[in-house]
Parts: structure tokens; sequence; C-alpha cells
């Protein structure tokens, strides 16, 4: 299963409205997962990354083909915060 993040408004008609198009070829079947801000709250990455951790969205990032890098692929990265 593939995941594909995009971002809309439910209106008060309590329909879900995209600002852009799927990009899928349709008809197709898809699941959806909401995430919905508290009040006067915007969504952070840490909700993002806790629900996504619950979905079984990512779950094919677990396999072992999805594992292509090793530690000395790259350069380290270090934060200056």
């Amino acid at each position: 299963m593939n995941a594909i993040e995009l971002t809309g408004m439910v209106d008060a008609q309590h329909q879900l409205r995209l600002d852009e198009p799927v990009p899928i070829a349709g008809p197709s079947r898809v699941r959806v997962i909401i995430l919905v801000p508290d009040p006067g709250e915007e969504i952070d990455e840490k909700a993002w990354i806790q629900a996504a951790a619950k979905s079984s969205t990512f779950d094919f990032l677990k396999e072992a083909g999805e594992d292509i890098y090793t530690l000395s692929d790259g350069r380290p990265f270090h934060d200056e915060r």
C-alpha cells in the first residue's frame, strides 16, 4: 500500500475538499486517514509521526527489500540548534 499526503478542508456540508487533485487514475477505492487539529492548533510534525506510526499504511517500509541504505551511505548531519 502506498501513501499520498494531501491537504484540504471539510466544508459546511461535512464533505472533504482537497486542495489539489489526487494523483491516482480512477475509479479506485482508497483508504483515507484524516488528521484533525485541536481547535486553535495546527497539525504538528509530532502528531503526524504518531498517527503514521499507528497506521498500517507504512508497514511496507519494514520489508527487507525497502532497507536499501547502510551506515556508510551519505554524510552525518549534525543539527546546530
